[in-house]
């Protein structure tokens, strides 16, 4: 007979095959059969009996684990001093799990009875099953104040750097955390606000100097406006929020839908799920189920989480922090798709055809319970052959159904043929004092354009819908380029030797074939940088105007309203199309929707040009210890006060002043886009190979300087130019550069 496996293989075993935790299953993998499978009945039994194991639909799971951002309720220190806590809401059926708080020095004096916000990690102690750090305590929303400190005999005072605040904020001596003059810091109001007189404000982090990399973010918030502190009444809400049962919901908490998103992604909006359709009339087809966290179950039209999430529009991200739409109470905790926890969503259910086509789809409300919280990159290992434990179990269930539908989605877009712009994302990598480790290219993973296919389709789903519902709602336009941009495009393919057709209406296939005949060769990154300018900047709007980017001519977002108001908008849209309750779209919402739309595509722009200034600044900061160094690049833009380079190890933008360009003066062609030589007649245009000096990095504006010193191979001479319009060789010498630089653009605008 078999060994019966101890308490711990098992529970190891569950962990580890969370899709095959049927008492079946277990035998097959113990090797246990026969009457040896009383003995394991029993064994499971007691497991589920210590509240180790809860037994639902004839399977064995782990009971309900806390999510990584919960509710808390301190309940004091035991004898060692060590302070203790237990989850607010448990919804386990074993014993209620028990919680180490881990407090840093600058946070409050916590007590018994406390309720806090924390960020928990699973650890395997026998005194304890989690350790917590603090977020904020419940009930307290301190405001907090960026600025320089200075100095006084006894303690001193921080002075804002935000442009709208003039008031300074008083610290006492024992409130300065080792802050040092000049320095700048993060604070917090310290005790109840008088009626009179300075706030007075408790240090919480010191920023060193306002140059220094952990400040560049910090100071783009502020630089751009953007909304880092929720209000009293937004906390108090999100505080108050309960989740969600199963009351007039579907139940899907025994499909494996699972999500998939970056290995540092703290929050979770979305999830999937895929099989082959069992329907013989569709054979070679696919099901694919998208499940997206139900936001506007908790944060209701005109409630003040509502006003604040239209407010802000859209979370922000940056290198090492994020801003984001929503408190972290529902951000990270309720409307977050954790691993073992239930959560409330709305669910697409999608019927494929085996060449991807979408022949129906229904919508969902539901409760979730996913399996797994993978990261794309071991996703992508086990379809590749090296599983790790996380994803073995669930490779032949859950992941090649996954892969089998991107394959016949990839057939469908390949017929549809949205831009396929090749152009690499930056992966800024930063120390823990916020310095940049390193800068590095992002990889792209069939695991990526897997679930980007997915996310369309659901968002494609979302929008034929509520059109065929005749219900409002917001779309995602975008348009195609303008006839000026469209030819500058043709101009810039045409000097490259390339050819892209006039005289017909543009498709996105056009665009393609351009992109294609230019893939491998050196002007493959200048057709794409060219076509990406080309294009306008997409944007919400009430109107059906399609996106000519995708190829689609239906189109809205719905899979990520955590983080986008405009998701939400959908969502609610959504609930009044079905008739789920009473919170969806508002008849006030409605009426508004088309300055709802042209205030969240501002505050879209806003956080990209704020994302953008802080990358620019990290990389300059990057940098900044390399001036002097040669390094190789592409020119990425001409403009009448230089040359700008993309730098190839870092994808850094830097600018050639004209004074750093070599010895003779530049005449700038806004048509062409080029600088020519005033003695050599040497033309600098787009895409050319380049390689520069760094002469300045300036982390505070994020500015970088360069110097050339080659084009396409050939040196530039150093020094001193003479004086503007001053050549030595007179008149005539300047009548005959003028004459060949005719010929040469006539020649140009031939080839």
């Amino acid at each position: 007979m078999s060994k019966i496996p101890s308490k711990p293989e098992i529970l190891e075993w569950i962990t580890q095959n969370p899709t095959l935790t049927a008492k079946r299953d277990i035998a097959k993998a113990f090797g246990i059969k026969g009457a040896a499978r009383i003995d394991l009945k029993r064994v499971l039994k007691e497991l589920e009996a210590e509240g180790h194991l809860e037994k639902r639909n004839r399977s064995y799971q782990d009971p309900d684990r806390l999510p990584p951002v919960s509710v808390l309720v301190v309940t004091g220190p035991d004898r060692d001093g060590d302070l203790y806590a237990k989850p607010m809401e448990w919804q386990g059926e074993g014993k209620e799990p028990r919680v180490l708080v881990l407090p840093r020095a600058t946070d409050p004096a916590l007590g018994e009875g406390d309720r806090i916000l924390a960020r928990l990690t699973l650890i395997k102690n026998e005194d304890h099953h989690y350790e917590a750090r603090l977020i904020r305590r419940i009930g307290t929303n301190p405001k907090k104040v960026l600025g320089i400190f200075r100095k006084r005999t006894e303690g001193g005072r921080i002075i804002p750097i935000d442009k709208g605040s003039d008031k300074e904020w008083i610290v006492a001596d024992d409130a300065t955390f080792g802050a040092k003059d000049g320095e700048l810091v993060e604070g917090e109001l310290a005790g109840p606000k008088g009626r009179m007189g300075l706030p007075r404000a408790r240090i919480v982090d010191r920023l060193g100097d306002p140059s220094a990399p952990k400040a560049v973010s910090l100071i783009a918030i502020h630089q751009h406006g953007i909304p880092d502190q929720f209000p009293d009444d937004v906390i108090a809400q999100a505080d108050a929020a309960k989740p969600m049962g199963l009351k007039g919901r579907e139940d899907l908490r025994e499909m494996p839908l699972i999500t998939i998103d970056p290995s540092d992604a703290r929050d979770h909006d979305d999830a999937c799920y895929a099989h082959a359709d069992d329907d013989p009339k569709n054979e070679g087809g696919h099901v694919v189920w998208v499940a997206i966290a139900d936001v506007a179950a908790y944060v209701t039209p005109g409630s003040p989480l509502d006003q604040e999430a239209r407010r802000r529009g859209n979370s922000t991200y940056f290198p090492d922090r994020v801003v984001p739409m929503l408190p972290d109470r529902l951000s990270g905790d309720l409307c977050s798709l954790h691993e073992g926890v239930p959560r409330a969503c709305i669910a697409v259910r999608m019927v494929l055809d085996s060449k991807g086509n979408k022949l129906r789809h229904s919508f969902h409300r539901g409760l979730m319970k996913s399996p797994a919280s993978l990261h794309y990159q071991e996703v992508q290992d086990a379809i590749d052959g090296q599983p790790n434990d996380r994803t073995e179990a669930l490779l032949e269930p859950v992941l090649r159904p996954l892969y089998a539908a991107y394959e016949a989605l990839k057939l469908a877009r390949a017929e549809r043929q949205p831009l396929d712009l090749d152009l690499p994302e930056r992966r800024i990598e930063l120390e823990a004092d916020g310095t940049v480790k390193s800068v590095n290219f992002k990889e792209r993973l069939d695991a990526h354009r897997l679930i980007e296919e997915f996310m369309v389709l659901a968002n494609v789903a979302a929008a034929e819908t509520l059109l065929a519902k005749k219900v409002d709602l917001l779309f995602r336009v975008h348009e195609e380029p303008s006839p000026e941009k469209l030819e500058s495009l043709r101009e810039t393919a045409q000097a490259a030797g390339f050819k892209l057709a006039k005289g017909q209406v543009l498709q996105t296939a056009h665009l393609n074939r351009l992109l294609n005949d230019a893939a491998g060769s050196d002007e493959a990154e200048l057709i794409n940088i060219s076509t990406l300018r080309s294009m306008t900047q997409a944007y919400y709007a009430p109107q059906h105007l399609g996106h000519f980017g995708l190829a689609l001519r239906s189109y809205a977002h719905f899979t990520s309203p955590i983080r986008r108001y405009a998701d939400l908008i959908v969502h609610r849209a959504l609930i009044t199309a079905h008739g789920w309750g009473k919170d969806g779209l508002s008849p006030e919402e409605t009426e508004r929707l088309e300055q709802t739309a042209a205030h969240i595509s501002d505050t879209e722009r806003r956080s990209m040009m704020a994302e953008r200034d802080t990358t620019d600044r990290y990389l300059a900061s990057y940098l900044s210890e390399r001036v002097g160094n040669e390094m190789t690049g592409r020119t990425s833009g001409i403009a009448r006060f230089g040359v700008f380079v993309k730098l190839d190890e870092t994808g850094a933008d830097g600018l050639i002043p004209m004074r750093n360009l070599g010895r003779e003066y530049f005449h700038h062609d806004a048509d062409s886009q080029t600088l020519m030589g005033s003695d050599t007649g040497m033309i600098i245009g787009l895409g050319q190979r380049v390689k520069v000096r760094l002469s300045e990095a300036v982390p505070v504006t994020g500015g970088i300087a360069l110097e050339l010193l080659e084009i396409e191979d050939q040196k530039i001479k150093q020094g001193s130019r003479s004086p503007a319009g001053r050549s030595p060789r007179g008149k005539a010498h300047k009548a005959k550069r003028k004459k060949d630089k005719i010929k040469r653009k006539v020649t140009r605008s031939r080839r």
